[in-house]
């Protein structure tokens, strides 16, 4: 109102919402990440493993895994009054990878999730970011605590470039999670800034 005395109130800025992917293979512990960094409830599409999936899903190295995404997982988590990540976990099995291209539209960037006791699990994950032009992170997950390979070691078995950041974590972990989440907040800053 013209010559008020009283001043116009306005609505804090809304925060910057930024997507990410949570990919890799099949039982890398994408769902295990957005669940333990979100904060709010998952949104979980798991179902279990039956029999039809014998002989169709590899489960060496995971054989105590009883259920599986299928379609996606999503979770969010508040990095800072000005910042939203809004995350989306992909399906690790192949037969679901035609999801890949809707889940990566609108992605900023993305965490491939790697499993050293089975690293070819994480390989096309690794070429759909690269192809796509999808900055990415690699974490490396602990499974049962254990991190038998030093980060230049794995970089060097994934031939990937020196720009790639290679984190280990354990996707069980919130602040370990949300440690290989900032770091590629990190990334795309350092980006969009360069």
């Amino acid at each position: 109102m013209a010559g008020s005395d009283h001043p116009v109130k306005t609505a804090p800025a809304a925060p910057d919402a930024v997507k990410i992917l949570i990919a890799g293979g099949f039982g890398v512990g994408k769902t295990t990440m957005v669940g333990s960094v979100s904060e709010i409830a998952p949104l979980r599409t798991e179902e279990p493993l039956t029999m039809t999936g014998l002989g169709v899903d590899d489960l060496a190295g995971i054989e105590e895994k009883r259920s599986t995404t299928v379609a996606l997982d999503f979770g969010r988590i508040t990095v800072g009054d000005d910042l939203v990540l809004y995350l989306f976990g992909t399906p690790g099995q192949q037969r679901f990878w035609f999801m890949w291209n809707d889940l990566a539209i609108g992605a900023l960037g993305a965490v491939v999730l790697l499993d050293v006791r089975r690293p070819e699990s994480s390989f096309a994950a690794i070429d759909f970011f690269e192809r796509r032009g999808i900055p990415f992170v690699v974490g490396v997950n602990g499974f049962h605590g254990e991190h038998p390979y030093p980060p230049e070691e794995i970089r060097d078995a994934l031939a990937l470039p020196d720009h790639v950041r290679v984190l280990l974590c354990d996707a069980r972990e919130r602040t370990s999670s949300r440690d290989v989440l900032i770091a590629l907040v990190d990334e795309l800053i350092a980006a969009a800034d360069g």
